[in-house]
């Protein structure tokens, strides 16, 4: 299913001349070396782009018929310099035997054509001589080892780009030895191909490529010759799902179809009426996973999810998206020289807007902890790792799996994983940042378990987008308990206290109430006698109060121990406490109530 929706793609941007032809590959060239018609070199012609900090290899189409692997293998009109002119910059162990074959691949192809630029080529090759590279105007060092292509001077395309190039590699592949049979993807009887070019792109995977299809053992090719009956897939459709999924992953600036999150490189696009409405609807799925920056254009976006939420047909909303149009997004992870598949999804762009807009409604909290719409999936993901030292998290601390399971879930609309809420309680207790969005995320995880557990007639209690000061499930309200608590603290020592109880008891009060909290709530009261003798009476009443008003919902007794679901309920039932109190001080009440700092 992935590799035939990949050639299907391939056939799309085969027909906008997006892609090569078959029995070409976009390379990294560097330089060109020129010639005369009578075979004698020019010189060298820098093709990098100049435009960056660093010069970068130009992407060019040239021809390419297999993957080079270990052996020795020569490409047509290209190649590296050790191939194709006999220079390396290192010992060049095999130099000999590889610019040997390079010749001798260029006479196989070329040497009975009476074409005048081949012509000139082969004398060239004829008679070249490795030292002659060093005295050629425009050479460095820095062409050694790059990716070199050949043009007839006075002549403004490349070698490889002759007509009469073309049709003789055309041919040359048509006559290829392989086996005939019928393709997996296709249906067709065509010749089945052995090698599948590596894909290039996925963050963590070999910078040379990694595999999708492989077969590297005996046991896996005895089922037919190198593999071919395991994957009888033919040589066109390994070239048009290999060529779709390269440009797909490809490191261009313009490139919206890909993203990372965590381990896992993501990719997709759309299947539409026409281009136009395809790219518009990859367009709107990469706004959905990275929102614009710009506020109001993110308040569009949010204001269109929302209205999807209540059932609006997705293109009454917007013209340009066709509520039938086909999607495919692909998660690929790095594993050795191979490739996983971390999740694939197929559906409609209804059907994920939706999706899309229950994973926002199942994000809300108040307060929000950020401006606008909901971040995208990969930032959601980063909250996961660790914040020590107040610094930023990074994305190789994402824990392996976790962003793929979590894309799955928002895609389909399933369960978040279950890993999810307890990295973040874990988090909560490790490096102290309680912050917003990991409580979201927290909320998030709840909310969308009871929802669907009130499918199956659970009852299950709703989870709060605010403050819900009548809620009676014991983690929400000893995490509001332990949020007040921390106020008397704070309320008698000041906002500059070293260590909060939140510092120091957070992961005990959360996972064993009954150890703590009776300590707890015995410095509460030196706390608040404390407070009153500061003249902090009406902040000492207030908060007092409220701890009387929680402990009379909690009962006679502390829970000896919390489920992680429920030390979930806990952190969010503090972000609240801690959170409405603030906010309280900031609209309502007096200058000496101002206690709470803001570390959520």
């Amino acid at each position: 299913m992935i590799l035939s929706a990949l050639n299907d793609y391939y056939q799309r941007l085969a027909s906008q001349d997006k892609v090569p032809v078959s029995g070409f590959s976009s390379e990294k060239i560097s330089y060109a070396l020129v010639f005369s018609r009578e075979g004698e070199p020019v010189a060298i012609d820098d093709l990098r782009d100049t435009s960056g900090q660093k010069p970068r290899p130009r992407p060019l189409q040239v021809p390419v018929d297999k993957r080079r692997t270990s052996g020795i293998h020569a490409y047509p009109l290209w190649d590296k310099t050790a191939y194709s002119l006999g220079v390396t910059a290192g010992e060049g162990k095999r130099l000999a035997d590889e610019h040997a074959a390079f010749k001798a691949r260029q006479v196989t192809l070329f040497g009975g054509c009476d074409d005048a630029e081949l012509g000139a080529f082969l004398i060239l090759l004829k008679h070249w001589q490795p030292e002659k590279l060093a005295v050629l105007p425009g050479y460095s060092e820095e062409v050694l080892d790059t990716n070199i292509v050949f043009r007839l001077d006075g002549q403004q395309r490349y070698l490889h780009e002759n007509p009469v190039v073309r049709e003789l590699w055309r041919t040359a592949l048509e006559n290829d030895e392989g086996e005939l049979g019928q393709c997996l993807i296709t249906g067709e009887t065509a010749t089945l191909g052995t090698d599948h070019p590596a894909i290039r792109g996925v963050r963590g995977a070999q910078s040379s490529g990694a595999s999708l299809v492989s077969f590297n053992s005996d046991a896996y090719n005895s089922y037919g010759h190198k593999g071919q009956a395991n994957a009888a897939i033919s040589k066109a459709a390994i070239f048009g799902y290999s060529t779709a999924l390269n440009h797909l992953l490809r490191g261009d600036s313009d490139n919206h179809q890909h993203l990372q999150i965590g381990d896992t490189t993501m990719v997709f696009w759309a299947e539409a009426s026409d281009a136009a409405h395809a790219e518009a609807a990859e367009d709107f799925f990469a706004m959905l996973n990275k929102p614009p920056s710009d506020e109001q254009e993110a308040a569009k976006l949010g204001s269109l999810l929302g209205q999807v939420a209540q059932g609006r047909p997705l293109a009454k909303l917007d013209p340009r998206l066709e509520s039938d149009t086909r999607f495919f997004v692909l998660g690929l992870a790095p594993n050795a020289a191979r490739l996983s598949v971390r999740f694939w999804c197929t559906d409609t762009l209804e059907r994920l807007a939706h999706h899309y807009a229950q994973h926002h409604r199942d994000l809300a909290l108040e307060p929000t902890p950020w401006k606008g719409i909901a971040p995208g999936s990969w930032w959601l993901a980063l909250q996961t790792a660790p914040m020590h030292g107040g610094q930023k998290p990074k994305v190789d601390d994402v824990a392996p799996q976790l962003a793929g399971e979590l894309m799955r879930a928002i895609l389909t609309g399933s369960r978040y994983p279950q890993s999810l809420l307890s990295n973040l309680v874990m988090r909560f207790r490790n490096d102290g940042h309680i912050t917003g969005a990991r409580i979201a995320l927290c909320k998030a995880v709840l909310a969308r378990a009871a929802r669907l557990a009130a499918h199956s007639n659970s009852h299950t209690q709703e989870v709060p987008v605010s403050l819900d000061p009548h809620s009676t499930h014991p983690g929400y309200l000893l995490g509001r308990l332990f949020a007040e608590l921390e106020s008397a603290q704070r309320g008698a020592l000041g906002d500059q206290v070293n260590a909060t109880i939140r510092d120091r008891y957070y992961g005990a009060a959360s996972a064993t109430p009954a150890s703590i909290f009776p300590m707890l709530l015995r410095n509460a009261q030196n706390h608040l006698s404390n407070m009153r003798k500061k003249d902090k009476g009406g902040l000492a009443h207030t908060i007092e109060r409220e701890i009387g008003a929680i402990i009379n919902g909690l009962g006679d007794t502390f829970p000896k121990h919390l489920k992680i679901e429920e030390q979930g309920r806990f952190a969010i039932g503090y972000y609240h406490q801690s959170r409405a109190r603030f906010t309280k001080r900031d609209n309502e009440t007096t200058p000496e109530e101002s206690t709470q700092g803001e570390d959520v």
